[in-house]
């Protein structure tokens, strides 16, 4: 299971396309991810604010084809590996501080590279250990990751090279332990991360 949730709510999520298989389901989050981010990427100018309305279209814009829940905050507790993630309770109350916190204050342009790799492991790490939808969180936040570095005129992350082999160079579990240290605001660990998968 991706997901451990309370209630009796089946690991394969009821969808607007009445896909059967998890090969099936799969590929369509793909294409409609895919989707988004060519949209997406189109529209950025360097202008392009990055808030909760936006993360909220960016969701609705990759998975609205499949899942009614597309661009709607979760309504479900979930917790993965017996980590919990933020109660969906407060979720309205958690993206808001994040906007208010974080990113409100994005600039346009950055003047390092340092502040750019701290911005987007703060953002990244934050956004993945609210995890603010249903389905999708890790690659609305990666698709958001690569939206920030196009802004600067980057390439995109380069999230391949996190593996899920713990002899990796960077392992899936160091990202993960690295999303969760954002519950004590220590983004070291993903600023390492950003940094490894720094574009070519």
């Amino acid at each position: 299971m991706k997901y451990q949730i309370p209630y009796d709510q089946n690991e394969q999520l009821p969808n607007r396309l009445n896909l059967k298989s998890t090969e099936a389901i799969g590929l369509a989050e793909f294409e409609g991810f895919l989707s988004a981010e060519i949209r997406l990427t189109e529209q950025l100018t360097s202008r392009t604010r990055f808030t909760c309305q936006y993360i909220r279209k960016m969701h609705k814009l990759a998975l609205g084809h499949l899942y009614g829940f597309a661009g709607k905050w979760r309504d479900v507790n979930l917790s993965k590996g017996g980590f919990v993630f933020a109660a969906a309770h407060f979720l309205p109350n958690s993206m808001q501080s994040l906007e208010t916190a974080v990113l409100a204050s994005l600039p346009n342009r950055y003047a390092t590279h340092e502040q750019l790799v701290h911005d987007l492991a703060v953002v990244h790490a934050e956004l993945l250990f609210i995890h603010p939808f249903r389905e999708g969180n890790g690659r609305t936040a990666r698709l958001l990751a690569n939206l920030m570095c196009r802004k600067q005129g980057l390439n995109s992350l380069r999230w391949e090279k996190i593996e899920p082999n713990e002899g990796a160079e960077i392992s899936f579990t160091s990202y993960i332990h690295a999303v969760q240290q954002a519950a004590g605001q220590n983004y070291e660990p993903m600023k390492t991360i950003i940094q490894a998968i720094w574009p070519a």
